[in-house]
């Protein structure tokens, strides 16, 4: 009789084994801080969700969300027919924890539009026309994603044929129009550095699809005009890029985009004079000593250093501290990786302050939730205080007094932005402003007497210019807290990030002509250009600070945007230009987008120009009604199919497919996920069902299931077999189906710490029970061995309710399952793998009823990236103990990315060899120990040795150790001379090559060299990610 034994589904192990090292779970949180209580105000076109308090400050939203409706519904010609839900949180903090979206959040995104409810999810910002834009580029999305959903050619699959750029750059024109200083700057810098793309490399990473994007659609829309929009847009959904521009245009993607390149050069080359940058001072920080991103630089009083934001780490933006001379990069101020309790930097709007006596430095973080003012000493990055503002969770902007006693900064309560000032001593904070409009950038006057500031406060009460409120300079006296307000100062264009110099002058970034330049006035009629840049000084947004000036010595700096980058100049004042400039000098042409049309066929410019003229609905026609959260599907998918054997051995037929939904209320504290799948027979449909409550910083829910797990035996011997009355030798296969059911329910709890620290824990009910079919196969018993006839299939009636087939020794019962774990997690994922950072989990399971044994582990994992590889280390043990620990299917250390080259496929060759016996490598528990270098070989051009933008993919060498084993007694022992019984520590090295197959799998070929007598280097393959 010769017996083997067939796993027909590979995943039974999973449930077999209750818990094993193969389910870890890792990965970030995204906690939720406090329960929001949302209510709904509905406007004619939607349903506002939001908890905000400030009534007046709601309305204003829905008044513009009311307005952009009416202006992209022209445009886009689309209407609603049900009212479209946006969902509003008091600050981006909060934002972030937002359940409406399944996916993180960072602490870039400015807002978020999902296709399946066709949900807006958006924070308030401190500034006005911020709040403005954001709301109108999102609603664009919103009338995109209802386009293609009602679309009678299209639907959300659709979205794979739209390349990014065209979406969020129509997204950026339709809610900015043309007239755009920021985004010109970035097109001047192509055109300076003769880096212009076409419309093919667009969809490339080395351009941004924002900035790119709406220069696009300014020319298209200026080429062929804006009615094009809307045709052009659905025609790319339904058939791709190329056939939508022959059959919308009768042009191609090489003429379209040799026009576009073409009428960009055309445009600004006249602008940019000699085509030479005209920079004041010393490159200080850049990529040669630094990161391709430098930005937000703050020199101390002293003007011995600076303290800035960079990429230089690659995976995250951090605080650096260097010498403001010679640009030498002393340390980090603030790391993503030891960044204590913080989640976050506010990295958007503030690097921070220093103390006047230049040895601490205060800047805004993440915690908990809400904004917090964080105070270190950057010599040594220690910790000295971190403050939270009472009733006020968003800050931005602090400056330090010069007294050194107080710290003035901008916060934001219930969406309205004012200043306010934090005693040091006192700990009592003080409120300054109380009004609607946007106050920034706060910064002393050298006696503290006073703030200088941007405020929309007169150019809110006024006229848009071009669409937008545009920030002016202000000043706040500290003592009766009256302001003056400067909007004198280029009306119509940006003065932004003020800064006192020693002397009392105020330096600030304007967009005053179309360039961002840098300024300097005495506030008393004296105004002063001091540079002449061609591109110009930006920080990681349009409103990110960008310049410093030291308060008690001669030193400036300010980040100039160049070549795609962001460089960080050092000067003294002397140094710079100091033309003379009339207060009045606003112009827009290089601040322009091309081509530009006649005013009369401009509709997207005509309406921004026009917004000032458009009235909101009566307010008698918004109502306020209470939130109610009913289901609604998220997510479906699927498949199925009919597979059919009809060779040499008879006909076997199965099933396969299956169908997840899932389903959520509106802000998504809610959710259910079910599934149903078929693999195999009718006895192989198994289910589950999910409920999860998010609405909490404890999150709740149950499950409960149906699975069925199915593996097979084959046995075969010899026989005979009467056809007709003539009797027939033969060989009979006979095949053993074991069904192993397990019912479940099971309830969870995970509470998050931090974004990367939970506790969790889960209670299971189980019942598992099991059916076992017989059938047989009979072949000629000769030299042919064909195929004669198959009998019916036979259900094996079992002498009792524990069955053992092959390895699993499985029971009729009822059992109980706690579970509890601790999972830490703020490791930076690279390729196809996690490149830097930390993992670790420790659990612990005890199983009870039917069943008794307990299941721990202890997995730890740290990361280093030292350019341009990744060093990896992984400790991990598992086991499983008490009576029934030895009753399961036993672990191969071989398998499951544990430790390479002792997989199945070897087993026979070392127990032929006389190397091991493959029994060594099985046990109910082990130790496993794994080292890697890892290269990111194809992929982004920054991260990887060779550039792509399609296949992502890491080599590594790999050294690998472990020992299996089902009693700890046993380690240590020595085998008996010659002989292979006891646990054996084994080890490999070798090269392997992960796969990511467009974020779906990762596949890993490696060549590993077990370090066993005698036992030569093989081939084999991997299907998980890389740990």
């Amino acid at each position: 009789m010769k017996e083997r034994l067939l796993l027909i589904a590979l995943m039974i192990g999973l449930f077999i084994i209750p818990s094993t090292t193969h389910a870890q779970l890792f990965g970030q949180n995204k906690p939720r801080y406090r329960t929001f209580e949302f209510n709904v105000l509905e406007t004619p076109h939607f349903a506002i969700h939001s908890y905000v308090k400030n009534k007046a400050a709601l309305d204003q939203m829905a008044d513009w969300a009311e307005m952009w409706y009416g202006m992209h519904s022209v445009v886009l010609n689309d209407t609603y027919t049900e009212k479209n839900p946006i969902i509003f949180y008091n600050n981006h903090a909060e934002f972030q924890q937002t359940n409406a979206i399944y996916g993180d959040i960072g602490i870039g995104t400015g807002g978020v539009t999902e296709g399946f409810k066709n949900r807006v999810i958006l924070p308030f910002t401190m500034i006005n026309q911020q709040n403005q834009h954001v709301l109108g580029h999102e609603l664009v999305h919103s009338f995109q994603y209802h386009k293609i959903i009602s679309g009678d050619s299209t639907s959300l699959q659709s979205l794979a044929n739209l390349p990014l750029w065209m979406v969020e750059g129509m997204a950026e024109y339709l809610s900015l129009g043309r007239i755009d200083p920021y985004t010109a700057m970035w097109m001047r810098d192509a055109v300076l550095n003769d880096d212009v793309p076409n419309i093919k490399k667009l969809s490339g990473y080395k351009y941004f699809p924002y900035r790119y994007g709406q220069a696009f659609w300014a020319f298209f829309s200026g080429t062929y005009g804006d009615d094009m929009i809307a045709p052009l847009f659905m025609n790319t959904a339904m058939y791709g890029l190329d056939v939508a521009l022959a059959i919308t245009l009768n042009t191609t993607q090489a003429d379209l985009g040799a026009a576009f390149t073409e009428s960009l050069k055309t445009y600004y080359t006249p602008l940019l004079g000699d085509m030479k940058e005209n920079t004041v001072g010393k490159k200080i920080i850049s990529e040669e000593n630094a990161g391709r991103l430098n930005v937000s630089p703050v020199i101390s009083p002293n003007g011995k250093y600076v303290i800035f934001l960079s990429d230089k780490n690659l995976f995250s933006i951090d605080l650096y501290l260097a010498d403001a001379r010679t640009g030498k990069i002393i340390r980090k101020v603030n790391s993503f990786l030891h960044s204590g309790n913080l989640d976050d930097l506010n990295l958007f709007e503030s690097s921070g302050t220093w103390s006047p006596n230049s040895e601490q430095f205060a800047f805004v973080g993440v915690a908990k939730g809400q904004n917090v003012l964080v105070i270190r000493n950057p010599d040594s990055g220690s910790t000295v205080d971190e403050i939270n503002m009472p009733g006020i969770n968003a800050i931005a902007h602090p400056s330090w007094s010069p007294d050194g006693k107080e710290i003035a900064f901008s916060g934001m309560i219930e969406g309205q932005t004012d200043l306010f000032i934090y005693n040091l001593k006192s700990k009592k904070v003080r409120q300054l402003t109380d009004d609607l409009y946007s106050e920034v950038y706060p910064d002393y006057s050298p006696d503290g007497k006073f703030l200088v500031f941007s405020s929309d406060r007169k150019t809110f009460e006024q006229k848009k210019v071009h669409g937008r409120w545009n920030l002016h300079l202000s000043r706040i006296n500290l003592e009766d807290k009256s302001i003056n307000d400067y909007d004198q100062i280029f009306p119509g264009a940006d003065c932004l990030n003020p800064c006192y110099d020693p002397n009392g002058n105020v330096y600030f970034v304007s967009d005053r002509d179309g360039f961002r330049n840098l300024y300097r006035t005495n506030l008393n009629g004296e105004l002063l250009q001091m540079t002449d840049l061609k591109t110009g000084i930006s920080g990681i947004s349009q409103y990110s600070p960008a310049i410093s000036v030291s308060k008690s010595n001669d030193r400036i700096a300010y980040t100039h945007y160049f070549k795609s980058g962001y460089d960080i100049y050092e000067a003294k004042e002397a140094a710079f230009l100091h033309t003379m400039v009339r207060p009045d000098d606003v112009h827009y042409e290089a601040g322009t987008l091309p081509v530009v049309l006649d005013k009369n066929h401009q509709l997207v410019m005509g309406n921004i120009e026009k917004l000032d003229n458009v009235n909101p609905p009566s307010p008698s026609v918004y109502k306020d009604v209470p939130y109610k959260g009913k289901f609604k599907l998220d997510y479906i998918d699927g498949g199925g199919g009919l597979g059919v054997n009809a060779g040499g051995i008879g006909s076997r037929t199965g099933l396969a497919g299956g169908i997840n939904m899932i389903f959520s209320d509106i802000l998504g504290d809610n959710q259910l996920y079910s599934t149903v799948a078929l693999n195999g027979e009718i006895y192989d449909i198994g289910g589950s069902f999910q409920y999860l409550n998010q609405k909490g910083p404890l999150a709740w829910g149950f499950t409960a299931s149906h699975i069925p797990l199915r593996t097979g035996q084959y046995k075969y011997y010899k026989s005979s077999l009467n056809i007709d009355g003539v009797v027939l030798p033969v060989i009979v296969e006979e095949e053993n189906i074991l069904r192993i059911f397990q019912e479940q329910i099971s309830g969870l709890l995970q509470y998050p710490f931090s974004k990367y620290l939970r506790v969790e824990g889960s209670m299971g009910l189980n019942f598992r029970f099991f059916r076992l079919d017989r059938r047989n196969y009979y072949y000629t018993d000769d030299q042919f061995q064909q195929f004669v006839t198959q009998s019916d299939r036979e259900k094996i009636k079992l002498p009792n309710d524990t069955i053992v087939f092959g390895f699993f020794r499985v029971k009729k019962t009822t059992f109980y399952n706690p579970s509890i774990a601790i999972v830490g997690d703020n490791s930076q994922f690279g390729l196809a793998s996690p490149i830097n950072g930390y993992r670790y989990r420790l659990d612990f399971s005890d199983y009870f009823g039917g069943y008794q044994f307990q299941t721990a582990s202890a997995d730890f994992r740290f990361y280093r990236w030292m350019k341009p590889v990744s060093f990896a280390f992984r400790a991990m043990h598992y086991s499983t103990l008490g009576r029934d620990s030895k009753a399961f299917y036993p672990i191969l250390i071989g398998e499951m990315g544990l430790v390479h080259g002792y997989g199945y496929g070897r087993l026979n060759e070392f127990s032929s060899s006389g190397a091991l016996d493959p029994n060594q490598l099985f046990g109910s528990k082990f130790f496993v120990s794994n080292f890697e270098v890892r290269l990111p070989f194809t992929g982004p051009e920054r991260l990887a040795l060779i550039k792509s933008n399609a296949l992502f993919t890491e080599l590594a060498w790999f050294v690998d150790g472990g020992v299996a084993f089902n009693d700890y007694k046993d380690l240590g022992k020595k085998d008996p001379e010659g002989g292979n019984v006891k646990p054996k520590l084994v080890f490999s090295t070798g090269f392997s090559a992960r796969v990511n197959v467009f974020g779906a799998l990762i596949v890993e070929p490696f060549f590993a060299w077990p370090l066993l007598k005698n036992t030569p280097g093989k081939f084999g393959v991997f299907l998980v990610p890389g740990w």
